[in-house]
Formats: C-alpha cells, sequence, structure tokens
C-alpha cells in the first residue's frame, strides 16, 4: 500500500475578508489531495462579518475527518504577525500560505507538495492569477497580468518553471520557516519578498511553476488599488535598504517614470512644450498597451484598464520615491538575534 503524502498545515491572515472567505476557505476543503490537512485562519481586528464566518467554519468542520479549521487572533493586525501565529500554531511539516481572497486551484496542494519533493526546494509558488467580478476589477485584472503592467515577473504573467527571487504567496517546508524564524514582523507589507530573500542567502531555493494558480480578487477601487501599489513601493524600498544588493531595473523603473513625468510638466509649463512629449509619450505607451491586456473584455472594462495602469505605476513609484529613511532604520534596528546570527554565518561561509 503506497505511502499516504505528508499532511498540510494551510495558514491564513485574514482581516475583513467577508466578501471572500467561506469561498477561499471552500477551494481548500475541496483540494484533491489524499494527505491530512488542517486550516489555521489567523484573525485580525475585522470591522465586518469575518471573524462570524470563520466561527460558522470552525463549527461547520469540527466533526470532518478531512480538514478541520481552527483560529488564532492577531490582535495587531498585521499580515506577517498573523502568518507567525498560524504557523505557531500549525502543525504539519509542509505550510501552504492561502489570503482570505485567494482561490487555489483543485489540485494546488498536491502539486505544491510534489514539486517540494522534485525540486529540494524549501518553496514552491506559482501564478497570482487575477480575475475581477467587475468592469474596473476586470481591467486592474488585465492591468496585473500584463507586462506593460508589471514586468517580467513571472508569478504575475506566467513563465517557464525554475528557480526564483520570489512566489506568489508559497508552499513551504516548516523546517525552513523554524529555521529562519518565520516572517519578519516588522515588514507590513514585502514580507514574501523578504522572507524569499533569506530563504535564497541561506542557500535555499525558491522554485516558480506555472503548475500552481491561485485565483487572486483585485482591490474594488482606485483609491483602494493606488494604496495598495503604494504600500508595496515603500516597503519594497525598505527591504533593498535591509538587503543591500536585492534591488535590480524592474523595480526602479516605476520611480524612474514619476520622476520623470514630473520633470517633464514642469519643463512643458514652465520651459517649453516640448517637456510635455514624456508624459504625452507615457499616455501613449499605456492606452496602447491597455489594447492587447484587454482582447475579450467588455468595453467598459477596456477604458478602465489605461487608469489601472496609471495608478499602479504611479503610485508604486511614488510610494518607492517618498519611503521614509528612518522606516528602513528602525526596521533595520529591530533585526532579531536570529537574523543577525543567520547574516554572520552567510559571511562566514561565502553564501550569497
Amino acid at each position: 500500500m503506497p505511502a499516504l503524502p505528508p499532511a498540510v498545515s494551510v495558514i491564513m491572515p485574514v482581516l475583513n475578508e467577508e466578501r471572500h472567505l467561506r469561498n477561499s476557505v471552500r477551494h481548500i476543503l475541496e483540494q484533491e489531495y489524499d494527505g491530512e490537512m488542517e486550516v489555521v485562519i489567523a484573525l485580525g481586528p475585522s470591522t465586518d462579518r469575518t471573524d462570524e464566518i470563520a466561527a460558522e467554519l470552525v463549527r461547520e468542520t469540527a466533526s470532518s475527518e478531512r480538514a478541520r479549521v481552527r483560529t488564532v487572533p492577531n490582535p495587531t493586525g498585521r499580515t506577517p504577525a498573523a502568518l507567525n501565529a498560524a504557523i505557531k500554531a500549525s502543525r504539519y511539516p509542509v505550510v501552504v500560505r492561502v489570503d482570505g481572497h485567494g482561490m487555489l486551484s483543485p489540485d494546488y496542494i498536491a502539486t505544491a507538495v510534489r514539486l517540494l519533493e522534485e525540486t529540494g526546494a524549501e518553496n514552491v509558488g506559482g501564478i497570482m492569477h487575477a480575475e475581477g467580478e467587475n468592469d474596473w476589477e476586470h481591467a486592474v485584472a488585465a492591468a496585473m497580468t500584463s507586462k506593460i503592467g508589471v514586468g517580467n515577473a513571472a508569478f504575475h504573467t506566467g513563465g517557464r518553471a525554475g528557480p526564483a527571487e520570489t512566489v506568489y504567496l508559497g508552499v513551504f517546508r516548516r523546517a525552513a520557516l523554524e529555521r529562519l524564524d518565520g516572517y519578519n514582523e516588522e515588514f507590513i507589507r514585502a514580507q514574501d519578498w523578504e522572507l524569499n530573500f533569506r530563504i535564497r542567502e541561506s542557500g535555499g531555493a525558491v522554485w516558480f511553476s506555472p503548475e500552481l494558480r491561485v485565483q487572486y480578487r483585485p482591490r474594488p477601487s482606485v483609491r483602494a488599488l493606488a494604496k495598495q501599489y503604494k504600500d508595496y513601493g515603500r516597503w519594497r524600498h525598505v527591504v533593498a535598504r535591509y538587503h543591500a544588493g536585492s534591488i535590480n531595473l524592474r523595480y526602479l523603473a516605476p520611480p524612474a517614470a514619476v520622476c520623470a513625468i514630473a520633470a517633464g510638466l514642469v519643463a512643458g509649463v514652465l520651459v517649453t512644450p516640448w517637456g510635455l512629449v514624456v508624459p504625452g509619450g507615457y499616455l501613449a505607451a499605456i492606452v496602447a498597451g491597455s489594447v492587447p491586456a484587454g482582447r475579450g473584455l467588455p468595453l467598459k472594462a477596456r477604458l478602465q484598464i489605461p487608469v489601472a495602469l496609471a495608478t499602479m505605476h504611479m503610485s508604486w513609484g511614488f510610494g518607492f520615491l517618498t519611503s521614509p529613511r528612518s522606516l528602513a532604520k528602525k526596521v533595520i534596528a529591530s533585526r532579531r538575534p536570529a537574523a543577525r546570527q543567520q547574516d554572520d554565518n552567510v559571511g562566514a561561509t561565502g553564501t550569497t
């Protein structure tokens, strides 16, 4: 009789997720996986029905032999604190991260466990497959899955399987999470990228595979999308200051665009109309780029793609440029002893 696959802990940080939580958990419980599972939901201080829905899920699965749902508190509301609380409360050797608005494909866990075994990686992940439920969300989803929107990030646009800097969400070996002391709770955003950097820095592998797909629901408004991407840019700059040498040209494109457009507007108004060539060229580029990105979408959705692209680019770039050095200094000053020891060991062995 063949041995059962390893037991899996699914961890979920949630805050104000009444719209998607039940459906997200359903996609976990219906996984095509023969191994034992558990779901641990870390509850932030939600102001909607998230806690009530989570309590219902706990009651509904209490007698299940397949997978039970449990909850743990996350009073700070911060994502990395929620993840660490859920990791601590979970039991099994494979840890699967899922967000409260993420929908796993039916074979996601089985495929991820197989890839961990085949590749020897410490974290495997795949594609953040954005899908909308209305015209605006369809536009954002198109922008988030296009190269003009997010560059060559494989976990957004797809690509060949292989080692990667980072992946969406992640399926981890528990031993790796314990060795690295979990997520760095100082990183309110970019905690995935930061953890994956430490995995790679310590000699482990992060593996991307297009076989792994998670449906993702975009932010429901321009304002929410702008805040999301401003925070992404702000905290990506903190990562760059915290881990010297971790930046590349792809991350510098949005702040460079913000500076060029601002300079062009000032020059166009105060010096010469030729200065408007730069912002005009950017506008033409995103309008042209939205055409292939919007194929198959309703007209109202296609017309909003340039707005989504500009919001993402400008907000990310603005967040990166205005990220205070004091924030990075605070994060660096709070570095835990385990992280310092890890850095010392890396420096001694020459591992990069």
